[in-house]
């Protein structure tokens, strides 16, 4: 736990993580969200500041509001809340190949020092060490939303200088940029430490900025390749108690709901 300016109040690293991904959003954008952490960020977001952000969820479910948080995007709650739901293709082929996502959120087994993400295998392909849940929409997402939004614990197994498998393409094996796909790519990665982003030439994430109380050092100890940093570093502005209250009260609807 960490404590933040006011004395009384403490935080997880999940939580600072979560808040951090959800001031990334604003007002009327159409996001497509996963599972999990991009989930709550992408709620709190809605709940919060940006009240009129579209959420879409790869079920089908678009301008869903749900009360609690989704199980999964198969969740009925996300079905009962929305304006309407479509069919998976529809999902796919009018909203987002068609270019009317702006931010997709995504998380990963696996990123590289260039933006590409892995949750494919860990290990070679054809004699993996660990065969991960696989692609679903992913690289999709990372091909054509008008950005996209990683969000990923920090440690040197999940920020490492290659992936294993490419499942969702950042900016290349050697950071040779994103020729033939509309979508920007990841243009920032929220960790539970601090805050990456590709830079501008050479497409290789630097540090941007770094979580309150989290010193330099763990920051390199936790990534796979020897991070730059860079020259206007700023520390994120720590969670406000109005921010921690929305965030807290969604996952306590959440697990009472789920306890049932």
């Amino acid at each position: 736990m960490v404590d933040v300016r006011d004395p009384t109040t403490v935080y997880t690293a999940d939580e600072m993580m979560t808040v951090t991904a959800a001031r990334h959003l604003r007002n009327g954008q159409v996001c497509f969200v996963g599972i999990g952490l991009p989930s709550d960020a992408a709620n709190l977001a809605r709940l919060s500041h940006a009240p009129k952000v579209i959420l879409i969820y790869e079920s089908g479910t678009i301008d869903t509001r749900p009360e609690i948080l989704p199980l999964s995007i198969g969740d009925g709650e996300l079905a009962d809340r929305a304006d309407l739901v479509v069919s998976v293709p529809e999902v796919f082929a009018y909203w987002l190949q068609a270019g009317r996502v702006d931010v997709g959120f995504l998380t990963a087994a696996q990123i590289d020092r260039f933006g590409n993400l892995n949750s494919t295998v860990i290990g070679s392909y054809k004699e993996p060490k660990v065969r991960l849940p696989g692609a679903g929409g992913a690289p999709e997402i990372a091909a054509s939303a008008g950005e996209v939004i990683v969000m990923l614990r920090q440690s040197q197994r999940t920020f490492v200088p290659a992936v294993d498998f490419v499942t969702s393409v950042g900016f290349g094996r050697a950071g040779e940029g994103r020729v033939d796909y509309p979508g920007a790519g990841p243009t920032v990665v929220i960790t539970d430490l601090g805050v990456l982003k590709p830079h501008a030439d050479t497409h290789e994430l630097i540090l941007a900025a770094i979580h309150p109380g989290v010193e330099l050092d763990k920051i390199r100890e936790t990534i796979g390749w020897d991070v730059k940093v860079d020259d206007d570093l700023v520390t994120t502005d720590p969670p406000t108690s109005d921010e921690l209250g929305t965030l807290r009260d969604l996952k306590a609807r959440t697990a009472q709901a789920h306890s049932r």
